[in-house]
């Protein structure tokens, strides 16, 4: 996100934008309209700090996306869109100050389909990113909905990679203890995000969108077979939009590896598919590997399989080469 940027609450008179506070030297309050939200350092905006992270970590390149809170799908279309044009802008001048660090996927405002994909053509063709960073549901609305087929067309035309987040998690208001809506919540959203693509012929109508999915794909992988199970025995309730099996389209999307537990990745390789998992670290806050790869590193895997997950799985689904040899 940007260090400074327009107090859009105050601009717009209305809704919960997100502003920064600066009370002292590297950190910041992020208010969300008139209240506060969160504390964050100054790796959240500044490119030379997280350089230091990265060459602390053995980081050669960082994929940068837009924090989820940013999205505003909420806002005016018109509001939207000038966030967005914003927050991308600023993307690209960090990639473009250190373009063999950095990677800049955009944001577009999905509230209006016609706006998000002006924004995202702007993204691909003029501010030369390889992809763009989307929620998991517009609110509340599935991805799979037939208002957003004329986006994954544009998406398939342009090359553009699709990278799904988990956002407004759904019951959030109902398990606000305990930190769930994060531990549990996002899991679960990102299922949602996955299954309504799969079961509203979203993968099959546009089978060229390179779809990413984060945090290992959420429960997904977990629930794959309750999913199989659910098409074969109820087919007059999951086989409306698409009449293929679920399983059929194990290997069509990436996820990202940030699942922390051995098990859980194993899983991952055996569903998903071990050229589909990219290293993911949701850096830098605290859900996050905070040694982005560990996890891969210390995994019994051959030197082949460890320049797949961090490195040449990222660069397939994005359908670009960031160097010749970093591994």
């Amino acid at each position: 996100m940007p260090e400074k940027m327009p107090n859009w609450f105050d601009k717009f008179g209305y809704g919960e934008f997100i502003w920064l506070e600066h009370h002292k030297p590297c950190c910041a309050r992020m208010m969300k309209g008139d209240k506060f939200f969160r504390e964050i350092d100054s790796n959240c905006w500044e490119p030379k700090d997280r350089i230091i992270d990265m060459d602390k970590t053995d980081v050669d390149v960082q994929v940068l996306s837009t924090i989820p809170v940013l999205f505003n799908y909420w806002a005016k279309p018109e509001h939207g869109h000038d966030t967005s044009r914003f927050l991308n802008d600023h993307i690209t001048q960090c990639v473009d100050h250190y373009p063999d660090r950095f990677i800049g996927l955009g944001t577009v405002p999905l509230q209006d389909v016609d706006l998000a994909i002006r924004e995202m053509e702007r993204c691909v063709k003029e501010l030369k990113m390889p992809g763009i960073e989307i929620g998991s549901n517009v609110n509340q609305l599935n991805l799979n909905d037939e208002k957003f087929h004329p986006f994954w067309a544009a998406a398939e035309e342009l090359g553009c990679s699709i990278f799904v987040h988990p956002w407004e998690m759904m019951g959030s208001e109902h398990i606000q203890k305990y930190w769930l809506p994060w531990l549990v919540g996002m899991p679960a959203e990102t299922s949602r995000a996955i299954s309504s693509l799969l079961f509203g012929g979203v993968f099959e109508k546009f089978p060229k969108v390179n779809f990413a999915f984060a945090h290992g794909g959420g429960e997904f992988p977990a629930t794959i077979g309750r999913l199989q199970h659910g098409f074969d025995v109820r087919p007059d309730l999951c086989a409306i939009d698409n009449d293929k099996s679920p399983r059929d389209y194990l290997g069509h999307f990436w996820v990202d590896s940030l699942v922390h537990d051995r098990d859980s990745f194993d899983l991952l390789v055996k569903v998903i598919g071990e050229d589909k998992i990219c290293c993911g670290s949701d850096y830098p806050f605290p859900l996050g590997e905070h040694h982005p790869g560990k996890l891969i590193e210390q995994l019994a895997v051959n030197d082949a399989q460890k320049e797949m997950f961090l490195q040449k799985n990222a660069e397939d689904w994005l359908g670009m080469r960031v160097a010749e040899e970093l591994f």
